[in-house]
């Protein structure tokens, strides 16, 4: 029965570690979709498996451990980066400024907060455990692992920080919850009244979408006029994808003249839609497809790579091919058709045209949306050897011991924000179907955990049950729920946000899922989920760098 032994104990045997880390990852996820009180930590639970599993003797080779441990960090932290660079900076405008600023606001007094306790304990709680329990305390994992990074660049050999994370999470994701409920009594919202409020918030913003109309001209000014000449006299920005001349169907250029009578099928903006009626004549009804000249709409993929950072205009479409382009979706939003916008792998292109013609371009586009299943491995991993690369050069500061890294976790998250954004313009195709980016993120978080406990689970028993685990919680509780009530306090007295928006805000400023959850489930709406978008990519990085850059100025 050797080989039985050697399966479960023998730490230097690759099927043992493994076999542990497969037991581990799937005990653990089994046990995250256990709910308490409709809140799940979910795959949390790998490192309290992992912890169990560390404390009862399984463990592996510490350098194997710290292979797949980083290795796991890196992956799911560079996936994150691809997934919010393209709207990382777009974040910061009109009122996303106002949102990302009090998520600062939580970030930083999540920081005073845990050194004032880290002081005031007077030596009980040492530097780098503190800052275990405020990742643990705010459920950022990636800001665990930055951590961790740091400390072994900085040779430290003490208690694991992981223990300190595990005490603060599971009441660090109650008191992020219980911190938006509380907002809710202490000033009296009536969610009615909210979703009264964010219904004429949203009115307002309907404006700049996409508006389909059929207009027939009766304006007599534009009689013998060309398309560029009215674009040029109205000023205003419009798409005129089909024109009905005496009966017949055609695609106009900026050469076609107009007449009085005829119907046009204009695309614009919701603001200008009064002033474009005005303008033309009147909105009238007419079946298109049923005309002289088949004309047929349909929305074709751009999957090919060459198509990656051309504009719209460059590709000529409408000279080559007679068709219009009325509009593009990406993500989701509707774009409008404007000849200098880029295009990405991914978007979708609205083109009339004749069958015939739109198939062409579908062949110029690619539309293929087995090229989209297939993974862009050589963008991952070009970006993953920049981001170690960055993330290995040393930055010096006056008055700094030691030069600041960015690190295994720093330098792969940046590299990755600029690809997500960026990467078009140097050819890279960063699209990756969203089950695809999830499911190497959740391998990475999961194999980064399971090392984590694994390791601390050894020593758990002896620093935090015996030690001064209860020390750990009451922090904990104290970094998550005080940044939380006096960031939401002025952001519902000072800035006005409204209550659906400021739930999205309060769990994305802490980048806690469960939160989240709670918040749709509580909400008819999608305000949780855009404020949470809005502050998840700035608060992601801040959280990554903020602990790591603490341990090296202070240590």
């Amino acid at each position: 029965m050797d080989w039985i032994e050697n399966l479960l104990w023998n730490p230097d045997s690759v099927a043992h570690i493994v076999f542990l880390y497969a037991f581990v990852i799937a005990f653990g996820v089994l046990l995250g979709k256990i709910k308490f009180f409709g809140v799940s930590l979910g795959v949390t639970f790998v490192l309290f498996t992992g912890i169990l599993m560390g404390h009862f003797g399984f463990t592996g080779d510490i350098h194997i451990l710290h292979f797949i441990r980083e290795f796991g960090l890196i992956l799911f932290v560079f996936c994150i980066g691809l997934q919010v660079g393209p709207s990382f900076f777009s974040s910061f405008k009109k009122g996303g400024m106002s949102l990302n600023l009090l998520a600062v606001g939580i970030v930083l007094l999540n920081l005073v907060i845990a050194m004032a306790i880290y002081y005031f304990a007077d030596g009980r709680i040492d530097l780098p455990m503190i800052i275990g329990i405020l990742y643990g305390a705010v459920t950022n994992t990636p800001g665990l692992g930055a951590a961790q990074e740091a400390l072994t660049q900085l040779n430290y050999n003490g208690p694991q920080i992981a223990l300190g994370y595990a005490c603060a999470y599971p009441l660090g994701v109650v008191g992020i919850i219980g911190s938006i409920i509380a907002i809710k009594y202490i000033f009296g919202i009536n969610l009615n009244k909210e979703e009264e409020k964010l219904k004429d918030q949203n009115s307002d913003q309907e404006k700049h979408k996409p508006h389909l109309m059929t207009l027939e001209i009766r304006n007599e000014a534009l009689e013998g006029k060309k398309l560029g000449q009215i674009k040029a006299l109205i000023n205003r920005a419009f798409v005129c994808s089909r024109i009905c001349h005496n009966g017949h169907v055609s695609i106009p250029t900026h050469k076609t003249t107009f007449h009085t009578g005829d119907k046009v099928f204009i695309v614009c903006s919701e603001e200008d839609v009064e002033s474009i009626i005005t303008f033309f004549g009147k909105e009238t009804e007419i079946n298109w497809e049923k005309q002289d000249m088949p004309l047929v709409s349909r929305r074709i993929l751009v999957t090919k790579s060459e198509i990656n950072g051309k504009k719209l205009g460059d590709l000529h479409f409408r000279t080559h091919y007679g068709v219009n382009i009325t509009r593009v979706n990406r993500s989701g939003v509707d774009l409008f058709a404007d000849p200098n916008l880029k295009l990405q792998v991914g978007d979708r292109v609205m083109i009339v045209g004749q069958e015939d013609a739109i198939e062409s371009v579908a062949s110029v586009l690619g539309n293929s949306l087995k090229r989209l299943d297939h993974p862009n491995i050589i963008t991952i991993f070009i970006g993953i050897f920049l981001g170690i690369l960055l993330g290995s050069i040393p930055l010096a500061f006056p008055g700094m011991p030691t030069p600041v890294k960015l690190g295994l976790a720093g330098g792969p998250l940046v590299v990755a924000i600029l690809i997500g954004r960026f990467g078009y313009k140097l050819h890279l195709v960063t699209y990756t179907t969203m089950s695809a980016n999830l499911m190497l993120r959740e391998i990475g978080i999961v194999l980064f955990l399971a090392s984590v406990g694994i390791e601390a689970g050894a020593n758990f028993v002896n620093t935090v049950v015996q030690g001064d685990g209860l020390l750990y919680v009451g922090a904990g509780v104290l970094i998550t729920v005080l940044p939380l009530l006096i960031m939401g306090a002025i952001g519902r007295l000072y800035y006005k946000i409204n209550y659906f928006t400021l739930m999205g805000l309060l769990a994305g400023s802490t980048t806690d899922p469960p939160a989240l959850a709670y918040s749709t489930q509580t909400a008819s709406n999608d305000a949780p989920a855009v404020g949470y978008s809005t502050v998840y990519p700035l608060t992601m990085f801040l959280r990554i760098i903020s602990g790591q850059l603490i341990l090296l100025i202070f240590m």
